[in-house]
Parts: structure tokens; C-alpha cells; sequence
């Protein structure tokens, strides 16, 4: 009976030695980060235009490959409708443009440098956010005219437009129309009073309205392939109506952990200008490639994807 009884306590104690082996596992979802993995979450949006919802999509592949899980919230709409979620706690990161984001908090804000947009940025913010690195990439509004129109009015700044405001309709998004850099800026920087303004969907919708003529000039962002596949016009902006737009990624200040942190400020660190330009022209390219397929490519090239 002893020895029944020895046995049976060994077996129960290796049992319970395996118990707390297989605790210890770090491939177990309760392990935390011992074996490298995260058990962290965030949701992802973007805004409602392509490049938005590209570095969007970077910015989560680059999340994953590091073992943050990613709920993807893209084509959100506006600023003006995806702030509240940022500041609700809906959406835990966006990628975003300084200039336009800070004007957008403080209505005020005079800053058109790049650091100093970032700076002024930065104690701007809600307190529950934060921005991360800044990358080089910038891609700001413009006000855009064919060749065709610059040829005719002489124009190569904004300037030169305004003795034909008075004759000009305006296309751009609806915002555009009420934000202190977009129609207003306009008015007050340079006098220019537009004939009419029209509301138009970003990327494509706008395009063809410049080149069909429905409009006499529109705000279209500098990196929008477009503008070169066009041979559209870029107006230079001497009273700098429009901020420095350095790309950023605007995370949740209580989701910004170490892993976070490194894996954004890695993108912010590689992604300059020429490349924005590039992956732009990648995704409209005619065989129309999914987002997906475009950042996995740049990741891969930039050395980010594991």
C-alpha cells in the first residue's frame, strides 16, 4: 500500500512539473513578451484618399511584423470625422500631415517651418495623443491649374492667379472650403475671391475636373501622381497659405509602447519624399495593385518587413 501510494503522489507531482512547464511555454498567449511576441492591439484608420489609406496599411504591416495584432478602421472619411474617434478611443492611430492637423486644432496657429509646425504640433495635441517621428516625406495642398491655363494666364505662383480669381471656379474636397488654409487662407494671404467653388472627392474626380474644364484650378496634393501623368501645374505658394505636411503617425498616447514607437519611427526614418512620390505612381499604376501588395513591396525594400 506504501508503494501505491508513493506512486501515486511522483505521478501527481510530474504531473504538476509538466503544468508549470507548459505555463512557462513562450509561445503561450499568457507569456507576455518573454518570447518576443506582443499582446498588444491597435485599430488603424485612415482618411478617405489613396495615400492615407496606403501609409495606413504600411504602418500595419510594419505593427504585425513585430506581433502587434491590427484591427484595420480605413477610409474614414475627413479630419473632421475621424478626430472624434482618435479622441474617443475608437481609433488608435492615423497617419497624418503636421501642418494641416495642427491648424485644424489650433485655428490660430501661425507656424509654416517644418520643425516649428512640429513643435507647435506636439503641445497642441488633446492629452490622451501623441505624434511620433516626423518623416521627411511632405506632401502638401496646392493649388493646381493645367498647362493649358498657366500658358494662357502666365502663372507659375498663386500671385499670378488672382487677377483671374474673379473668372475662376475652385474645386477641391468640402473642407476645403472652410479650412483656414483652403478657401479662407486664400482670401486672406493673397485677396483672391474665387467665382465659385466646387465640393469634389479627392484623387481622380478632381483631376477630371481640371482637365474637362468644370474647374479653373483645384487643391490636389503635391505627391499625387497625377500631376505628373497630366502634365498639371503646380503653383508656387510665396505667402505660405499652406504649412509645412510632413507625414506623422497620431497614436493614442496609453497604445504607444516601446514596440510601437520602433516600429513607426523606423518607417518615418526611410520614407522621404521621392518615395512617397513612388509609391503613389506604384499604386495607380494601370494594373490598379491592392494596397496591401504596395506596402508589403516598400516594407520588403526598406528593410521592414520583419
Amino acid at each position: 500500500m506504501k508503494r501505491v501510494l508513493a506512486g501515486v503522489a511522483t505521478a501527481v507531482a510530474a504531473a504538476l512539473a509538466l503544468t508549470a512547464c507548459g505555463n512557462s511555454d513562450p509561445l503561450s498567449e499568457d507569456s507576455g513578451d518573454s518570447g518576443g511576441g506582443s499582446n498588444e492591439t491597435l485599430t488603424v484608420g485612415s482618411a478617405n484618399f489613396p495615400e492615407s489609406q496606403l501609409l495606413a496599411e504600411i504602418y500595419s504591416q510594419a505593427l504585425e511584423a513585430k506581433g502587434v495584432k491590427v484591427d484595420r478602421q480605413f477610409d474614414l472619411g475627413s479630419r473632421e470625422k475621424y478626430f472624434d474617434g482618435l479622441k474617443d478611443g475608437s481609433i488608435d492611430l492615423i497617419p497624418e500631415y503636421t501642418g494641416v492637423l495642427l491648424q485644424f486644432i489650433d485655428k490660430e496657429a501661425k507656424e509654416t517651418a517644418p520643425d516649428e509646425v512640429y513643435s507647435a504640433l506636439q503641445k497642441a495635441l488633446p492629452d490622451n495623443l501623441i505624434v511620433l517621428d516626423k518623416a521627411e516625406a511632405e506632401d502638401k495642398d496646392a493649388v493646381v491649374v493645367t498647362k493649358e491655363t498657366a500658358d494662357k494666364w502666365s502663372l507659375k505662383s498663386i500671385d499670378d492667379l488672382v487677377p483671374h480669381c474673379a473668372e475662376s471656379t475652385f474645386g477641391g474636397a468640402p473642407e476645403f472650403k472652410t479650412r483656414p488654409d483652403g478657401i479662407p487662407g486664400l482670401k486672406e494671404k493673397y485677396d483672391c475671391t474665387f467665382k465659385g467653388f466646387s465640393s469634389l472627392e479627392p484623387g481622380a474626380i478632381t483631376t477630371k475636373a481640371l482637365l474637362d474644364g468644370t474647374v479653373q484650378a483645384a487643391d490636389i496634393f503635391t505627391t499625387d501622381a497625377a500631376i505628373e501623368a497630366n502634365d498639371l501645374v503646380v503653383l508656387e505658394d510665396p505667402k505660405n497659405n499652406f504649412a509645412a505636411q510632413n507625414v506623422v503617425p497620431l497614436v493614442a498616447k496609453d497604445k504607444a509602447s516601446d514596440t510601437v514607437k520602433e516600429a513607426l519611427n523606423a518607417i518615418s526614418a526611410k520614407l522621404d519624399t521621392k518615395s512617397l512620390l513612388e509609391l503613389n505612381a506604384r499604386l495607380n499604376a494601370p494594373d490598379k495593385p491592392d494596397y496591401a501588395d504596395v506596402a508589403k513591396e516598400w516594407l520588403d525594400e526598406a528593410g521592414l518587413a520583419k
